[in-house]
């Protein structure tokens, strides 16, 4: 009879064990934490700025081709100089091949973002690199 309670006693505390580790743990609201959603860069528009201008290329981010309104973090690759608008930037700049090149919209040839030159192209601050500016200029007048 010890034996049966035992082993009765023993099934019922592996079940509940069981059932309570299955369960998925709630925290408390003093330790809970809240992750908080990543804000997404903006590009800034405003400033001397608008769509049609050469840009510097270190008030751009390269890596979301887009025109930051203020100078980026310098990503140093190769000997040239690169930017990003953030540490996921930084980071995929050098081990990226296309967040350091671009089409030129004119001739359709791969050009280096380090060298290209840079034109904001919409009023969202989006860019588009070109091989110079009489390749830009050109494109204007195409596409006028």
């Amino acid at each position: 009879m010890k034996l049966m309670v035992r082993n009765t006693f023993l099934i019922l505390f592996s079940a509940i064990a069981l059932y309570a580790c299955s369960k998925e743990k709630t925290k408390s609201p003093e330790t809970a934490t809240v992750q908080q959603p990543q804000p997404q860069p903006q590009p800034a528009t405003s400033g001397k700025y608008v769509k049609g201008s050469h840009v510097p290329s270190e008030t751009v981010c390269m890596v979301n081709n887009a025109y930051m309104g203020k100078k980026q973090i310098e990503v140093p690759h190769n000997g040239k100089m690169y930017y990003g608008c953030c540490e996921m930037c930084v980071k995929r700049i050098p081990s990226d091949k296309t967040a350091r090149e671009a089409i030129d919209p004119y001739t359709g040839k791969t050009v280096d973002k380090a060298d290209a030159y840079i034109v904001m192209i919409s009023d969202e601050g989006e860019v588009a690199y070109f091989e110079n500016e009489e390749n830009y200029k050109k494109f204007i007048t195409q596409n006028s």
